[in-house]
């Protein structure tokens, strides 16, 4: 039954899919759809709209018109089943599947640089301590996180940012993955986990200074408020260029 009440509206002309928002709704009431952000369904936004502060351009804001009322049973209900699909995807994951399968690697020594082939410049070998990378198939007890100092990698970094391997993953564990078209929800409770078990050091984030790329601090930021964690935080930012702004 739709009501006159008070609701969410996003201005699509000043959305930049930043996703910044979407953690920034208990309710889940909210998405990043087609580079955009939307309202899953009007029964799930509260219209409190506690989610407002963390838009960066102001693209939302309350309004008042006739919508379905609010429910908070069905929000429950929703949450539940967003969960539920996060850990059948999780456990569809083929066991036998290189990429699910947790390896740590052992840094080079003198020796074996001495021996490596001509063709392979010397100074230049991976600074990778650890497989799997990506965010999704990291388990929280994962050996490699704990005691660990983290660098939390937008994608896109990986290939825009020539020095990554010198200036950042030395000595790092590393977690990619894109705030824009992975589940924000799904990172949240990941690094939630993750900082609740790992005994983690630090984190570090390096994104990209395109806008979808500055939900990624924010998922971490927040998956710390969820674990009851504070660890030292530091953000990086890349040029689309491949020149590091900050840090």
């Amino acid at each position: 039954m739709k009501i006159l009440r008070k609701i969410i509206e996003i201005d699509e002309e000043l959305c930049d899919g930043c996703g910044q928002c979407v953690p920034g709704c208990a309710e889940g009431a909210l998405q990043i759809v087609d580079g955009k952000a939307r309202v899953v369904e009007d029964k799930y936004c509260d219209g409190l709209g506690a989610c407002i502060g963390e838009c960066p351009n102001g693209a939302l804001k309350i309004i008042e018109r006739e919508a379905e009322d609010f429910d908070e049973e069905a929000v429950e209900k929703y949450l539940a089943e967003k969960e539920k699909e996060a850990g059948k995807e999780e456990s569809l994951m083929p066991c036998g599947c290189p990429s699910t399968q947790i390896q740590r690697f052992v840094p080079s020594e003198s020796c074996q640089s001495e021996n490596t082939p001509a063709s392979i410049p010397r100074g230049e070998d991976s600074a990778l301590s650890h497989w799997p990378v990506q965010i999704r198939l990291i388990p929280a007890d994962a050996p490699f996180l704990r005691g660990a100092d983290i660098l939390v990698l937008a994608d896109c970094v990986s290939v825009a940012f020539p020095a990554l391997h010198r200036d950042l993953l030395r000595g790092k564990v590393v977690m990619m993955g894109c705030p824009k078209f992975d589940e924000v929800q799904e990172y949240i409770n990941k690094f939630a986990d993750i900082f609740k078990t790992a005994s983690v050091k630090s984190v570090t984030t390096a994104v990209m200074e395109v806008p979808c790329c500055s939900g990624l601090p924010t998922i971490v930021q927040k998956g710390m408020e969820a674990s009851g964690k504070i660890l030292p935080i530091e953000e990086i930012v890349i040029s689309t260029r491949g020149k590091m702004l900050n840090g």
